[in-house]
């Protein structure tokens, strides 16, 4: 096993990592679906409707329960799914998120790319993320 492989285990073991299926229903009950993809792949491939976009190296100051730049409505207590392409930078990031706090943060098994494959609603990307 290489190092970055021991390294993405490490932060999942930590997760309670969700399907998309799971995710959908997870929203459906108010959790916070956080999309860490660069804009071009958002607008390449779409978006899930209603899931915040925070590029990467924002992240943390958006969603950090006691940043002063933190999105309105984040508390230690928020359930958050974050995700990525394919859930790989997403894991390290919710990894992140539960440093800071946030005991709730975990990421989309597989990423954009699954949910999509599972056929539940995407929407045309394009918009900017939050800054």
């Amino acid at each position: 096993m290489s190092s970055v492989d021991a390294f993405l285990d490490k932060a999942r073991s930590g997760l309670a990592r969700v399907t998309p299926e799971e995710a959908d229903a997870l929203r459906g009950e108010g959790a916070l679906l956080i999309d860490i993809r660069p804009y071009a792949n958002r607008e390449a491939e779409g978006e899930i409707p209603g899931a915040l976009p925070v590029e990467r190296i924002h992240l943390e100051w958006r969603l950090s329960p006691d940043s002063e730049w933190r999105l309105p409505g984040v508390t230690a207590e928020s359930q958050v799914i974050v995700f990525c392409n394919e859930g790989y930078a997403s894991s390290l990031a919710a990894r992140d998120l539960q440093l800071l706090g946030l005991t709730r943060a975990t990421d989309l098994v597989g990423g954009f790319r699954a949910w999509a494959a599972a056929g539940l609603p995407t929407e045309p990307g394009g918009k900017p993320a939050l800054p």
